[in-house]
């Protein structure tokens, strides 16, 4: 995706998961102080790396950010952002996973909190995460 730009602004790849318990609660992670976006909650996941697909960007970051193993065929596609910041023009699938190993650990001094689809709206997201809630209070 290096070098593609959409209406002027660089294209931004970045995956991102729905991380679903055994209760039907999601994982939302709070990005971290000095961090873009800092204080508002996410679903978990980065930017895609060259050579990587969405799906193994997932298992990477989820292993590095909060410790929870997982495998491709765990990963089902739900839905994707498309939104534009000032910056850069962000296009972000979002994955579910209901099928992983670990217990979720804050392994960048980010929060984390499992939270029910309809009390997300409780919580500050992203411009780019937040319209994707109905698809999971539809499905959850």
């Amino acid at each position: 995706m290096s070098g593609v730009t959409i209406a002027g602004k660089r294209l931004l790849l970045v995956a991102a998961c729905a991380l679903v318990d055994a209760d039907g609660r999601v994982l939302l992670a709070q990005r971290p102080e000095g961090k873009q976006l800092a204080g508002l909650w996410e679903f978990p996941g980065g930017k895609v790396e060259p050579g990587e697909t969405p799906e193994q960007c997932i298992i990477r970051e989820l292993h590095e950010e909060i410790g929870i193993e997982t495998d491709i065929p765990c990963l089902a596609p739900l839905t994707f952002a498309s939104h534009s910041y000032d910056e850069f023009h962000l296009l972000m699938p979002l994955f579910i996973c209901r099928r992983f190993r670990g217990i979720a650990q804050p392994r960048e001094g980010q929060a984390l909190k499992w939270v029910r689809p309809k009390q997300m709206r409780d919580y500050p997201m992203p411009p780019a995460d937040a319209p994707l809630i109905p698809f999971l209070i539809d499905l959850l």
